[in-house]
């Protein structure tokens, strides 16, 4: 009898699960998945906002290139397991799949739930046995996994396991770090871990009054001091927070900050992306010149948000009372240029517990590539954001899951 038993039941631990069974189907085998929660799949429930960014539809050089921590340690995996394989996958288990902007792969019906049931419904007709448990630590015999000990004492037979806990963001969700100590008790090394995917804290202190605003069709731009070029430049949606900005374009761009305490970070905000400077400053002069004798405090409801125009007004420098009949081509410049470049000074990440995704995890330098089995331990296995390795927005950390999840199983 094969024991095989997998420590997490999350994308990557369930896909390990069925990508083993298929492996040893022809053979006498228990494959066990221990979840803590009770049930499968509670992250990926929250992830695209609900709705499940799958995978995206690319080929294997613009994975490697979006995921710039390791990303070539994963090249073995994702050849194996291709972005046309996920979506194969789901599809053949009656899961319809669309292609949006980016590439980015979601259900049809845009509810993460259909995707969480297919693959734990998948788990019963194959024998695979679930366990609502939590793990304590991975036992060994002259180096080799033996067994899985669980927190009320129980000892597990295992003659390969699979870790695939996850990282430490969203803990609500069972992310808990768990997998890390356990690998750290039998030598693993386990590389810094920092939040990616999360929030940002800014300097400015209107960001509490305007905490709530929505922002939708903006460009957001984010300069690294001493490049010219912006690091990341995108539109789409964000929010102000009493912290500073959130929303799909800043945990995006988060990814993308790479230096932070060591490098100074700016976000540029183009609020009104769709217009030139002087189509903005002719949109402008004809707001200006409907009611000529109008105060600028009162004059750009038609323009923007209610609650950001008492800080576009502070930062244009012009006094508030004047008459637009009396603001200067030069003020109104300067007015353009506030409304284009709305800067923010960026301090910090909020905590990873906030964070989509761990950065950082179990050092690549002791897994196997081409297994996903530890080099430190036989028999022992990792899978998703437990490894060092994680991705910009757009699907990729998910197919990183299925891509090492089907490898680590189709080894163990």
């Amino acid at each position: 009898m094969k024991n095989i038993v997998i420590i997490g039941g999350g994308p990557a631990g369930l896909k390990a699960a069925l990508s083993a069974d298929f492996k040893y189907k022809d053979t006498e085998r228990q494959i066990t998945v221990i979840e803590k929660n009770e049930r499968c799949g509670r992250k990926l429930m929250i992830t695209g906002k609900g709705r499940c960014n799958v995978t995206n539809n690319c080929d294997l050089d613009t994975l490697i290139a979006n995921t710039p921590k390791n990303g070539r340690f994963l090249y073995s995996a994702f050849s194996k397991f291709l972005p046309q394989d996920t979506m194969t996958f789901f599809e053949t288990m009656g899961v319809p799949l669309k292609t949006e902007r980016g590439n980015r792969v979601f259900p049809q019906s845009d509810k993460a739930v259909d995707i969480v049931d297919a693959l734990v419904k998948s788990l019963k007709p194959r024998g695979i046995k679930q366990l609502h448990a939590t793990a304590k630590s991975i036992k060994t015999e002259n180096g080799e996994v033996c067994g899985v000990e669980l927190e009320n004492g129980e000892i597990i037979k295992a003659d390969s396991a699979v870790l695939a806990t996850g990282g430490v963001s969203y803990p609500v969700t069972g992310s808990t770090g768990d997998g890390y100590r356990m690998a750290g008790e039998l030598g693993h090394t386990v590389t810094e871990l920092k939040p990616s995917l999360v929030p940002l804290c800014c300097h400015e202190g209107f960001c509490t009054r305007l905490s709530g605003l929505s922002l939708k069709n903006v460009t957001l731009s984010i300069f690294e001091s001493g490049k010219k070029k912006p690091i990341f430049k995108e539109l789409g949606e964000m929010l102000f927070t009493h912290f500073g900005i959130s929303g799909p374009l800043v945990l995006s761009a988060s990814s993308y900050i790479r230096k932070m305490g060591k490098a100074e970070y700016t976000a540029v905000i183009d609020l009104k992306p769709a217009l030139s400077d002087e189509q903005l400053d002719k949109r402008i002069l004809r707001d200006f010149e409907t009611e000529q004798n109008k105060a600028f405090v009162n004059s750009l409801d038609a323009l923007l948000p209610k609650s950001i125009i008492p800080v576009i007004i502070e930062r244009s420098g012009i006094e508030p009372r004047t008459k637009v009949n009396q603001i200067s081509r030069v003020q109104r410049s300067e007015l353009v240029k506030v409304i284009k470049n709305f800067t923010l000074r960026i301090t910090s990440f909020r905590p990873i517990e906030e964070a989509i995704i761990t950065s950082g995890g179990i050092s690549v330098k002791e897994i196997n590539p081409s297994t996903m089995e530890s080099k430190l331990v036989k028999g022992l296995f990792f899978a998703g954001e437990i490894i060092d390795v994680d991705a910009f927005t757009g699907g990729f950390n998910l197919q990183i899951a299925f891509s090492t999840g089907y490898l680590a199983g189709e080894n163990v």
